[in-house]
């Protein structure tokens, strides 16, 4: 997939459909591909959505700095190693997409199902940076009254909202809003009015 300009970073969401009762099984393989992928340049993180509700389908959402980094770890052969392993524990393929910035919050754990519309994405979003880029610049500035106005106070600010939007927020928000982001049902284009 090529992107006219550099993304800021860019995220490899897989998507695994796993065999019933292979859950266990599955969380050792992720414990033992998680610390081979982070030893790769440019990895930013890892965020697992865990399935809900008896579902099956696991997302796991791997970022990098860049798409030339991302393809390194994508055709290791440490990774095709560890993939190779899958094959009694997935029902079908995984199933890979790359998406630019912030863009994979919103990619629907179920492939089958449509991405948000965009004033979800937009509330969801407005909901997680406005308390975030107010709340944290106040806490700076009761705890470390000298850092107001600072460069070093803005970069403090700034590094903790995208640590709580990027490790907390996002996650839980995205999670819990599931259902009401892509409603169940709602697997054309065309149907998804909500």
């Amino acid at each position: 997939m090529d992107y006219p300009h550099q993304p800021e970073h860019i995220t490899l969401v897989i998507t695994h459909r796993l065999l019933p009762e292979k859950q266990a099984e599955y969380q050792r393989w992720l414990e033992a591909i998680m610390p081979q992928a982070a030893l790769f340049p440019g990895h930013l993180g890892v965020n697992i959505l865990r399935p809900v509700h008896g579902e099956l389908t696991w997302t796991i959402l791997v970022r990098f700095d860049n798409l030339d980094n991302l393809y390194q770890w994508l055709n290791s052969t440490q990774r095709a190693a560890h993939v190779a392993e899958l094959a009694g524990l997935l029902a079908g393929q995984e199933h890979i997409e790359m998406r630019p910035g912030a863009a994979f919050w919103f990619t629907p754990v179920d492939p089958a199902r449509v991405a948000p519309k965009q004033w979800k994405q937009f509330l969801v979003t407005l909901a997680v940076i406005f308390p975030s880029t107010n709340l944290v610049p106040w806490f700076w500035g009761a705890v470390l009254p000298a850092s107001k106005g600072t460069l070093w106070g803005h970069f403090l600010n700034d590094a903790c909202v995208v640590g709580l939007v990027v490790y907390f927020w996002m996650p839980a928000i995205t999670r819990l809003l599931n259902n009401w982001l892509s409603p169940r049902g709602k697997i054309s284009p065309e149907s998804n009015d909500e």
